[in-house]
């Protein structure tokens, strides 16, 4: 049988390269990025999902040190949800300039209610590390 198209949404924070600049302000603390609710009050028991794909870009601090980045996706509004996804990556400590980071993942067996939130979160492990955008996320529900 086919999945079922149940909800989709996208969060657009910056659509071009270098158009925001926003320090990061602490160092391993999770800093909000973007945030959807779907409603997935259509779905099957235990056969709806969500797939959900973004991209941030993220510049070094003037002084190029180690710097590892961290992407979190939570079912829910805080970091207290439902941890669905996490990646981390390093920085290229060679490029001066923006980096991408995109991902992709999936959260199975999401719950068939309306309003099911899921926020995405970055954190990094220097201060002075700087999101300058491109930042974009997709969010799509369905259920087989």
């Amino acid at each position: 049988m086919a999945a079922r198209f149940l909800d989709s949404k996208t969060s657009q924070n910056a659509s071009f390269a270098n158009s925001i600049a926003i320090p990061i302000a602490a160092i391993n603390t999770p800093e909000l990025i973007a945030q959807q609710t779907l409603d997935l009050s259509g779905g099957t028991a235990n056969l709806t999902h969500v797939e959900f794909m973004g991209v941030v870009a993220i510049q070094l601090p003037l002084l190029p040190v180690a710097t590892n980045v961290t992407v979190t996706v939570y079912r829910g509004l805080t970091t207290s949800g439902v941890l669905v996804f996490s990646a981390s990556q390093n920085l290229d400590l060679s490029i001066l300039g923006p980096q991408l980071i995109s991902f992709a993942g999936s959260d199975f067996n999401a719950p068939n209610t309306a309003n099911v939130a899921y926020t995405v979160f970055v954190s990094v492990t220097v201060l002075g590390t700087t999101r300058v955008g491109p930042e974009s996320f997709n969010f799509t529900a369905v259920s087989d």
